[in-house]
């Protein structure tokens, strides 16, 4: 099946996140339970496997950051198959949040084992993991007592490769079934043979430069100015990018909620940013720009773009020293405030605006350095606005506090596609980039091999970020909703239903029965609970991952429980290279 993916489409249904998918689940329940000492359990509440059923109220700390950075108050399994979710403040995305892969469920009894999480992960998803080959592939086998509808082929793949000339090559040769990011130059030879399909994915994504505005020479204002000025998106569009990308105007991409048609933060003008540069620097200014090779929809071309950027700045009088690491390498000193200038994206996780903006510009990341509070006090705002329209006018004007501030400046959306295999039964290319391999197959093949950019930094999604890893966790373990195949709406999961209170403070969701998870464990209320409070509390001895940053917990409910005072945190050091999916003995961002 094909589809192929229009802007107002994939805009009707992410505005639907925050409107109908809430209001069409929402009745009016109890209001918030009263409060209880922090990280009790109920006493006498037993579990359907007789353990006690386990509840966390942090209600009292609400409002304090010192204690409870996060917007979550309470989270109580009532029920083995009924989970509460209290919060400090309203929330009317969390259907959306809930459905990102960053919360999937893992058995409770598994969760102090941070080397197997992130190695060899047990969920509850269609596929489970056979064998990780380091540096080769992923191999993945059906589920025979999954839930849901099985999986067209017995036996999923991922493999990786850089290179967008050598995916194609192996489709073409056909060692391989489907290849992500196709090659700009690639897709009329696509198009052009009957035994490949070619489908689409529309740019809800942003490419950008980012700065950390706390490491000289980016601390001064001026050089990021004229960054800003001196960059010919529209040209890199030209050269570099496929047919349905746009300069970008703005950080949030068309067909998001909030995009702002009118708004555009810089206009090109290359001698006023030299005239910044001469001025405040008459010597010249030398800098170092980090960027990874992994193409993404929004960087098809990493090298060639990087270099290209390279000339624009040196034409402006910074000369500028490209930095190529290796793909997990980079995303981890970027999340640990490491690096002072690099090239970066976002693809969509759910469509609403808190993704990028919550994600890139609240209080728990540090990417772009300490940040700016009046920032903060805007994404609080919007977080806790009911009325959609509201919510996104006071998301929009973030739009002018950034090119004030001019943490990042935003180059483009990117537009891409997949090719497969013309018999490839359910091929789809998701706008959020999270493709099910469950669904897809080829009539009398027992395989379906994926061949992707990169290889996972590891599968312990709440603990991760790039896209390699979390399209590999979507296949493997689920959440308590999911995201449809193929498109942005939250649909039923682990939860069979869910509904919240009129002011969305409380979110009662009711659980599938019947559910095991790989290694033969029941699925219950406990494990949800206790999946969510390892991510949530800092001080939570299995508060352990890959690197221990949890980052999309913090851009999701705003902050942790426990946080850690700022004078306790030691400047960080960029990461260097270590092979893929290997376990620190201590943890840091992911």
């Amino acid at each position: 099946m094909r589809r192929h993916w229009r802007k107002s489409a994939i805009a009707m249904a992410a505005t639907a996140l925050v409107i109908s998918a809430v209001t069409a689940t929402a009745s009016a329940t109890t209001v918030p339970p009263d409060t209880e000492p922090a990280g009790t359990e109920p006493a006498g509440t037993e579990a359907a496997g007789g353990g006690d059923l386990i509840s966390y109220d942090e209600s009292a700390s609400c409002g304090d950051p010192t204690v409870n950075a996060s917007n979550i108050a309470k989270i109580e399994a009532t029920d083995a198959s009924t989970v509460v979710f209290t919060l400090c403040a309203p929330d009317p995305a969390i259907p959306a949040k809930v459905a990102f892969s960053s919360l999937q469920i893992a058995p409770s009894e598994y969760l102090s084992d941070a080397e197997g999480l992130v190695n060899a992960p047990i969920g509850t998803g269609p596929y489970s993991l056979s064998a990780w080959e380091r540096g080769s592939q992923i191999v993945l086998e059906a589920n025979p007592g999954y839930w849901g509808d099985a999986a067209l082929s017995p036996t999923a793949v991922f493999q990786w490769n850089p290179e967008s000339a050598q995916r194609l090559v192996q489709l073409e040769s056909g060692a391989a079934d489907a290849i992500d990011n196709v090659n700009t130059d690639d897709i009329a030879r696509i198009e052009g043979n009957a035994d490949l399909q070619l489908i689409t994915r529309e740019p809800l994504n942003v490419f950008y430069a980012g700065f950390n505005v706390d490491m000289a020479p980016f601390d001064d204002p001026v050089v990021r100015e004229a960054i800003a000025l001196g960059l010919d998106r529209q040209r890199l569009i030209d050269n570099f990018y496929p047919t349905g990308s746009q300069a970008a105007s703005q950080f949030l991409p068309p067909g998001m909620p909030g995009y702002d048609e009118e708004f555009v933060d810089f206009t090109y003008d290359p001698d006023g940013a030299a005239a910044l540069i001469s001025e405040a620097y008459p010597d010249g200014l030398e800098v170092t720009l980090s960027y990874r090779e992994e193409a993404r929809p929004y960087l098809p071309q990493p090298t060639p773009i990087a270099t290209d950027i390279q000339a624009q700045l040196a034409d402006i009088g910074i000369d500028v020293t490209l930095d190529l690491q290796e793909s997990t390498t980079l995303i981890d000193n970027i999340n640990s405030a490491a690096l002072p200038f690099y090239l970066l994206g976002w693809g969509a996780d759910y469509p609403d605006p808190s993704n990028f903006f919550d994600y890139h510009f609240g209080p728990a990341q540090d990417q772009f350095g300490t940040g700016f509070p009046e920032i903060f006090d805007v994404i609080a705002e919007a977080g806790a606005t009911l009325d959609p329209d509201t919510r996104l006018e006071v998301y929009s004007t973030i739009n002018p506090l950034l090119q004030t501030d001019i943490p990042v400046v935003p180059i483009a959306y990117g537009g891409s596609a997949m090719a497969y295999k013309a018999g490839v039964v359910g091929a789809h290319a998701s706008p959020l980039t999270n493709e099910s391999l469950a669904v897809m197959g080829i009539e009398g093949q027992d395989q379906f091999v994926f061949v992707q950019n990169g290889e996972p930094g590891g599968l312990y999604c709440a603990d991760e970020t790039d896209g390699e890893s979390l399209r590999v966790c979507e296949q493997i373990s689920e959440g308590l909703l999911a995201y449809e195949v193929g498109g942005t709406a939250s649909v039923p999961a682990l939860a069979e239903s869910y509904e919240s209170n009129e002011d969305f403070t409380v979110w009662t969701f009711n659980l599938r029965e019947g559910v095991t998870f790989h290694d033969g464990s029941t699925f219950e209320a406990n494990d949800v609970v206790e999946s969510y409070r390892v991510q949530w509390d800092l001080e939570d001895p299995r508060h352990v991952g890959r690197t221990g940053g949890f980052d999309y917990w913090g851009a999701l409910f705003g902050g942790f429980l426990h946080p850690a005072p700022p004078e306790e945190e030691a400047p960080a050091a960029p990461a260097t290279t270590e092979p893929a999916g290997t376990a620190p003995a201590t943890t840091e961002a992911g």
